[in-house]
C-alpha cells in the first residue's frame, strides 16, 4: 500500500510540475505583457521553483565526454565492462591515453544513483583510468534474478576487482565513498586472507559507518534506537505490477530521501529560497547550480530489502566488523589478514551523517597492517557531501587521495 499511495502522489506531481512549467514559461514570455509589470516576474519564479521540486526523475547521466590531462583535452566514453543483475562495472575510457593507476570507485548502494559521485570521477579523470560501480535500481529487477544482500555486495567487490586487475595480473586501488566502505573493507581482508593477485593495493574510505559507535549521529541513533522487527515493518514495501521487479520487497528510495531531508530541513529550504532569489534577479546562473544539485539529490533508487536489513544489522546495530564478528557466507572476515593494502581514512569536520572517528576506526582494527601504510586526513569545514563533491574536494582532497595512490601503485 505504501508503493502504491507514493505513485499516486507520485503522478499528481508530474501534473502539476507539467502545468507549473508551462505556466512559469508563459509568465517569462517576452510576448506577454504581464511578464514585465505587477507580480508576474514572482510569480514565475515561485512556479519555477515548485515545478522543479515535484518533477518525475529517472537515472541521470554522468555526462563525462572529456577530461584534461597535461594542459591538452582528451575525449571521454562510457563503456561497461561487467555486466550484473544488480550492477554493472562501468569504465571511463580516455581515448588516446594509455596505462595509469586502476582505480575502482565504489559508489554507494544507499538510496542515489553512482552518478552522485559524479564529481568524484570527473577529479580523478585526469590522474586514473577510473572505473565505477553502477548499481541497477532494485525495482527494475525481475524476482526471477534471485536476491541481493551484503554478502552478495562484497562478492560483486572482488568480482569486480578481479576484472579491473585481470590485464597485467594488477592490484588496482580502491576508493569507497561512505556506505560501501564497510563491504569494501570486508572485500579487501578476504581477499588478503586469500593472497588473491588482483587485491587493492590502496583502499581510501570517505565519510564511511566502519564503527558508528564512535561520535554516532542522527543517522546512527536512528538505526539503534527501534528493533530490527520494526524497520521490517515499517520502511518496507512491495514493487507494485507497473515496474519490471513487481513483487520483490525494497526499501523504497524516497523513504531514504524524506528522511535525509528531513534531517536538515532548514538548509533545504535556505536553499530553495536563494533558487528563488537568484531566479527573480535573474541570476540564470545562481539558480541553476542548485538546480543541478537537487536534481542530482532528488533522483532515488530503491534497495533490496534483504541488503538494506542486513546493513541495519551488521552495520549499525551489531557493530559486527570493529568486533572481529562480521561474517561473509558463514566465514569471519578478518581485518588482521590486511597486511600490504595501504588504508587512506578520510573524514568531513562537519560531517553530520558517518560522525569523527567512525571511518578512522579502520586503521585501528587493521593491526597487522605497518604504520607505513596507514594514513588519516581529516577535512576542516567539510559536510558529508563536500568529502567527494565541491571545490573543497576538488582541491583539497582529492590532492592527498592523488597522492595515496602515487606513493603505493
Amino acid at each position: 500500500m505504501l508503493y502504491d499511495a507514493y505513485e499516486i502522489q507520485r503522478s499528481l506531481l508530474a501534473g502539476a510540475s507539467a502545468w507549473a512549467n508551462f505556466s512559469a514559461g508563459l509568465l517569462n514570455n517576452p510576448a506577454n505583457p504581464f511578464a514585465y509589470f505587477g507580480g508576474g516576474p514572482v510569480l514565475a519564479s515561485a512556479l519555477e521553483v515548485f515545478a522543479h521540486a515535484s518533477a518525475p526523475r529517472g537515472k541521470p547521466d554522468f555526462a563525462l565526454d572529456h577530461t584534461t590531462i597535461d594542459g591538452k583535452q582528451v575525449e571521454v566514453h562510457e563503456e561497461v565492462v561487467l555486466r550484473k543483475p544488480f550492477g554493472q562495472l562501468k569504465r571511463f575510457v580516455r581515448n588516446g591515453v594509455e596505462g595509469g593507476p586502476k582505480l575502482l570507485i565504489v559508489a554507494p548502494m544507499s538510496g542515489h544513483y553512482a552518478t552522485l559521485l559524479r564529481g568524484t570521477v570527473e577529479r580523478m579523470l585526469p590522474v586514473a583510468d577510473v572505473y565505477i560501480t553502477d548499481w541497477r535500481d532494485a525495482k527494475l529487477v525481475p524476482l526471477s534474478e534471485g536476491r541481493f544482500d551484503l554478502d552478495d555486495y562484497i562478492d560483486y567487490l572482488v568480482e569486480f576487482l578481479a576484472h579491473v586487475g585481470a590485464e597485467g595480473n594488477a592490484r588496482p586501488h580502491m576508493l569507497a565513498v561512505c556506505q560501501p566502505s564497510v563491504p569494501a573493507f570486508a572485500a579487501a581482508a578476504l581477499m588478503s586472507a586469500d593472497k588473491h593477485p588482483n587485491r587493492p593495493k590502496t583502499l581510501t574510505m570517505m565519510g564511511g559507518p566502519i564503527d558508528t559507535r564512535e561520535a554516532p549521529t542522527a543517522v546512527n541513533t536512528l538505526a539503534t534506537e527501534r528493533p530490527h522487527s520494526w524497520f521490517e515493518k515499517n520502511v518496507i514495501a512491495t514493487i507494485p505490477v507497473t515496474y519490471p521487479g513487481a513483487g520483490r520487497r525494497v526499501y523504497p528510495g524516497f523513504l531514504q530521501l524524506a528522511g535525509f531531508m528531513t534531517m536538515n530541513l532548514g538548509s533545504h529550504m535556505v536553499s530553495h529560497w536563494e533558487m528563488f532569489r537568484h531566479l527573480v534577479d535573474g541570476d540564470g546562473e545562481g539558480a541553476d547550480s542548485t538546480m543541478k544539485f537537487y536534481e542530482e539529490y532528488r533522483s532515488v533508487c530503491d534497495m533490496t530489502e534483504e541488503f538494506y536489513l542486513q546493513t541495519i544489522d551488521v552495520v549499525f546495530q551489531a557493530h559486527a566488523l570493529p568486533k572481529g564478528e562480521m561474517l561473509h557466507r558463514g566465514r569471519r572476515v578478518d581485518p588482521s589478514a590486511i597486511t600490504d593494502v595501504a588504508i587512506l581514512a578520510i573524514e568531513g569536520e562537519r560531517d553530520d551523517i558517518s560522525g569523527l572517528g567512525q571511518t578512522r576506526a579502520a586503521l585501528t582494527i587493521a593491526d597487522k597492517l605497518p604504520a607505513k601504510l596507514k594514513q588519516y586526513y581529516m577535512a576542516p569545514e567539510v559536510g558529508h557531501y563536500g568529502i567527494f563533491n565541491g571545490s573543497k574536494w576538488r582541491t583539497k582532497i582529492a590532492p592527498v587521495l592523488e597522492q595515496w595512490i602515487a606513493a603505493h601503485d
